[in-house]
């Protein structure tokens, strides 16, 4: 008996009993707290120590520190095995030391994996490169030091911008029409639709609905001889876009084209039903179209186009009978119904003779069409546009192409407005 009495632990008695029951259960006792262990002998007569039904003064944690023994309570979802020392007592969870909050801290909510962009992890890397002056400085320094974009850049950030649009019926229109041969309209169509098709990322088409032997094809490398007319004897059978692809040509710019037939004896019968079936089809298709029109306004196909056209582009030369066809057409276009069309048009002012080789006063015509019309584009002589021939965009001049770009801007503002009413 002694010598069990010598092994046991100092404080003996009511406090060193709870201090070896306690560490038995996992549980940390505080010196000064007493704990009345159940089953064990009543308290010795004149000590004033707790009584064991009271629920415990003390705080009890677990082992291993994860938070209060309260903390893991009947309310928590502990339920302590039958016989359990503390299956009697209603633990309540002692304030002074929280739980472990629920989210990750603030520091960690404040970086996720979109942070890690690509503009971060490589600065520089695609982004745009600079010109004139500018590109030098870039290079000279390895890169590191970007001087900011010229106004002109901004400018072209801007003209691109309005040019990519999104179509907001998702099929828009243009009608690119002219009373007067050899105003530039066939090259007017390439070179708009060659500049929307590579600016954007959606699908752009031209279509060729004059009567008279149409040029467009002359235009680009034709990938196959199917015409409009093939297209339209095929209707039925097209399901996707690789059956409509079978009867287009597509540009390096990614634009598509849909040539006439080349016999006038048998395109003159393109009449205005056929131009509305062909639509159907490209609508499906494509999210932009420019129609290369005719020099008639009273033909069949015409009565179509402009009934289904959501804008309209009249080109005309920087002449004097030019410029005079272009009004009349507007003045026809006023006295028919076709007013929206009028006052939202874009004017092409096609200089087609070298700088000098004419008198005519282009800022006093621009006045005039810009009176009547919602803009006014003026584009300039270019020997690549001169031949006649493919019309690729790599060749033309810069103020050619800042021209067409302003034009495809001007064009691509129209792409959000609402569905334009037929008329009656």
């Amino acid at each position: 008996m002694a010598d069990h009495e010598a092994d046991q632990p100092v404080g003996t008695g009511a406090a060193g009993t709870e201090a070896g029951w306690s560490q038995s259960l996992g549980i940390e006792w505080r010196p000064g707290e007493t704990y009345q262990q159940p089953g064990a002998d009543s308290q010795p007569a004149g000590s004033e120590g707790p009584d064991a039904s009271q629920k415990p003064a003390g705080e009890y944690l677990l082992a291993g520190g994860y938070g209060t023994a309260g903390a893991y309570g009947r309310a928590a979802g502990f339920d302590p095995p039958e016989g359990d020392p503390l299956a009697e007592y209603d633990l309540t969870p002692v304030t002074g030391r929280p739980l472990p909050p629920d989210g990750p801290p603030h520091w960690q909510r404040a970086e996720t994996a979109d942070s890690l962009t690509t503009d971060l992890l490589l600065p520089g890397r695609h982004a745009a490169q600079p010109g004139g002056w500018r590109r030098v400085l870039y290079y000279l320094t390895g890169g590191l030091v970007r001087a900011a974009a010229s106004p002109a850049e901004l400018r072209r950030r801007e003209l691109v911008g309005r040019a990519c649009t999104p179509v907001a019926t998702g099929h828009h229109r243009v009608a690119v029409l002219s009373l007067k041969g050899g105003v530039g309209k066939t090259t007017t169509v390439m070179g708009l639709g060659s500049t929307l098709a590579k600016l954007r990322g959606d699908r752009v088409i031209a279509v060729d609905a004059n009567p008279d032997r149409g040029t467009l094809s002359d235009k680009l490398r034709l990938e196959t001889a199917a015409t409009v007319r093939d297209l339209l004897d095929e209707r039925d059978q097209i399901l996707r876009y690789a059956d409509v692809r079978a009867f287009t040509t597509q540009a390096p710019s990614r634009l598509e084209v849909l040539a006439s037939d080349r016999d006038p004896a048998v395109s003159v019968a393109f009449s205005e039903a056929d131009y509305e079936d062909v639509m159907r089809v490209l609508g499906h298709y494509y999210s932009v179209c420019i129609t290369d029109c005719g020099t008639g306004l009273l033909h069949s196909a015409m009565a179509g186009v402009l009934r289904l056209a959501d804008q309209v582009v009249l080109v005309s030369s920087a002449s004097v009978d030019g410029a005079r066809s272009a009004s009349a057409t507007l003045d026809w276009l006023q006295a028919h119904g076709y007013g929206d069309l009028v006052r939202d048009a874009v004017v092409v002012l096609s200089v087609v003779r070298p700088r000098g080789k004419s008198t005519v006063d282009l800022g006093r015509l621009e006045q005039h069409f810009a009176a009547r019309c919602r803009a006014v584009v003026r584009v300039p002589y270019d020997p690549h546009l001169d031949e006649g021939a493919e019309v690729e965009l790599s060749q033309l001049s810069r103020p050619a192409a800042d021209a067409y770009l302003l034009l495809a801007a001007a064009v691509g503002d129209g792409f959000s407005w609402p569905q334009r009413p037929s008329p009656c």
